[in-house]
């Protein structure tokens, strides 16, 4: 079953034709008209009440019909979740860097949603998986101690922003680093914004003396970057205290709750519970709740390659990713060209289909191209073939983990 999804003009998407989001739309609609000083951001590919994906042919709302027909979504998960999809399925085009931000767990949800429904909008947790298709950078998660230790030390700017909580950290011992930790990324977020400018200020002038070695070093490309997008705000000095992280196409980063993270540039597929809670606490002009978001956190420090997450190889077509989650897990699939035909599935639960790239035929006639998207039900198997085109297939299939 073919539907139609939602794009989302948020104002850090990629602009025009050099958007992902905006050409897998195009090209699976013909009648949609892309503006070139337009923002297309994020393709919503879902049941998620704020932008419902709608069934071709009766432009029905996905979650309406699935309300309706339940026993779409299979026995495991009307059981585990209800009668509602449990994930979101998107594709992002960063042009601009996200705020900087984490998603609260399932309990504090709850309890945001309970408390400030107007700024957290659903109950649910939000983990949540991303995809390369181009080059794409992200802050994840908080650097190894040793190298923030090095940067407090390197950068008086730094030091100069968390003062003593700066001391502390670079003085505890093994047992203390995490309340240090926090401690010291709180006084950084809750610095006046006067003296966060003034350092900003200063560590960008410095930078423009240094030679290109000390520049890489103190991460001085980055720190331009962000304060060109976001002048004199708190997020520029962060990258100092979380890791930065560059996926090549097909690489995939996994982001449980509470962890903080950025997205900086470069398009993906991104697959989260059904959820669109977001604590921000930089890097944004909108709502900022650093309280909620200092203390949430986890503060465990990692190398920036432990948050690579790697598939399992199910045959030579399809590769899995299933995070510790039950909500979602997402297959990659690429067809080679004249293969006559290929079975994906059948899945416990319902999927929903994203075409990336080439074509291919399925049964009832259905053409598939670049930018098709399809909902699945439970234990359907989809048989696509590529006979008759001349380049492979490459698609994401989105799915519950049980």
């Amino acid at each position: 079953m073919e539907i139609r999804c939602a794009v989302q003009p948020y104002a850090w998407g990629k602009l025009g034709r050099n958007s992902e989001v905006a050409l897998l739309q195009e090209s699976a609609h013909p009648d949609f008209c892309i503006e070139e000083s337009k923002p297309y951001a994020e393709l919503w590919m879902g049941a998620h009440t704020s932008a419902p994906s709608l069934i071709k042919g009766t432009n029905e709302k996905l979650n309406e019909w699935i309300s309706k027909n339940p026993e779409v979504l299979g026995e495991n998960v009307r059981e585990t979740f209800g009668d509602e999809l449990p994930f979101l399925f998107k594709v992002l085009s960063v042009n601009k860097a996200l705020s900087i931000q984490a998603h609260p767990n399932k309990k504090h949800a709850e309890y945001l949603h309970k408390e400030r429904p107007d700024i957290y909008k659903d109950p649910n947790h939000k983990p949540e998986l991303a995809i390369a298709l181009t080059r794409f950078e992200a802050l994840c998660g908080f650097r190894p101690i040793q190298q923030i230790k090095g940067y407090l030390e390197c950068i008086p700017e730094l030091s100069a922003i968390v003062g003593e909580a700066g001391s502390n950290l670079q003085s505890s011992d093994e047992a203390g680093i995490q309340e240090a930790l926090q401690q010291c990324f709180k006084a950084l977020m809750t610095c006046p914004i006067e003296t966060i400018r003034e350092n900003l200020a200063a560590l960008t002038e410095r930078h423009s003396s240094l030679d290109e070695p000390s520049r890489s070093l103190e991460l001085a490309n980055l720190v331009a970057k962000l304060s060109s997008e976001f002048p004199g705000d708190v997020g520029c000095f962060c990258v100092y205290f979380m890791n930065y992280l560059s996926l090549n196409p097909g690489d995939a980063l996994y982001l449980g709750p509470n962890e903080p993270h950025a997205y900086l540039s470069g398009d993906c597929i991104e697959c989260m519970a059904c959820s669109d809670n977001v604590v921000r606490a930089g890097l944004t002009p909108k709502y900022i709740d650093v309280d909620t978001l200092c203390t949430m956190l986890t503060y465990n420090c990692e190398e920036a390659d432990s948050k690579r997450f790697q598939p399992v190889a199910v045959d030579s077509y399809t590769q899995i990713f299933s995070p510790p989650v039950p909500d979602f897990a997402v297959a990659k699939v690429e067809i080679p060209k004249q293969t006559d035909s290929y079975d994906i599935g059948p899945r416990t639960s319902a999927s929903i289909i994203l075409v990336v790239s080439g074509k291919g035929s399925a049964k009832h006639d259905l053409q598939v191209q670049r930018g098709s998207v399809l909902f699945v039900p439970a234990h359907t198997t989809f048989s696509v073939s590529t006979a008759g085109f001349s380049e492979s297939l490459l698609l994401f299939q989105a799915m519950a983990n049980i």
